[in-house]
């Protein structure tokens, strides 16, 4: 009985948690501020996710899992970091060429280098920005932004009331914008 129960459990583990592994890693990566670190929380992420896939209610699988992983994100960073390094400091190229492409691939005209050179500037401007921000103001940032959660997905992973997610995406924003639109090139 219990490798039918097993066999039930990789099942919905594999429809629940695997679908969302990207954005599992997109939002550790953007916890932790690099690679690695990323992978390793995306790994205990899943270690947890496995063992309570039976409690698992079946609401809403990119909720849960990315919940999971904020918390495992915390939890790494509370170990193995001390609390002055825990802001986002080194950026992913492979992040900066994703928005740039994304943007460029919908305009009509060939893509030039001044273009390009541009675009990844800007990118990577943005990315400082929103790599300074205070980690709870860049936690909803991402989570909306990066991820797509709503107000109350976010609210149920942050454990905070939808208010104050709220509060955050703005100030965030605010921040962002002040900013971004001060800096020179």
């Amino acid at each position: 009985m219990e490798s039918s129960g097993s066999q039930d459990d990789q099942a919905r583990f594999r429809s629940v948690v695997l679908p969302h592994l990207g954005d599992a890693y997109t939002l550790a990566r953007w916890l932790t501020g690099n690679r690695t670190d990323a992978e390793d929380v995306v790994q205990e992420a899943c270690l947890r996710a496995f063992r309570g896939i039976g409690g698992f209610a079946g609401v809403n699988a990119r909720a849960w899992l990315l919940t999971i992983v904020r918390n495992a994100a915390f939890s790494w960073l509370g170990k193995n970091r001390p609390a002055a390094l825990v802001m986002v400091d080194d950026l992913e190229a492979v992040e900066q060429q994703h928005a740039a492409h994304g943007a460029m691939e919908e305009d009509a005209g060939p893509r030039t280098p001044e273009a390009a050179l541009i675009a990844k500037a800007d990118a990577a401007q943005l990315e400082r920005a929103i790599a300074e921000l205070p980690v709870p103001f860049r936690e909803a940032l991402v989570l909306r932004e990066v991820a797509g959660l709503d107000y109350r997905e976010i609210a149920e992973a942050t454990k905070v009331p939808i208010g104050t997610v709220m509060s955050r995406l703005a100030r965030a924003r605010q921040r962002l914008i002040a900013k971004l639109g001060t800096s020179e090139p």
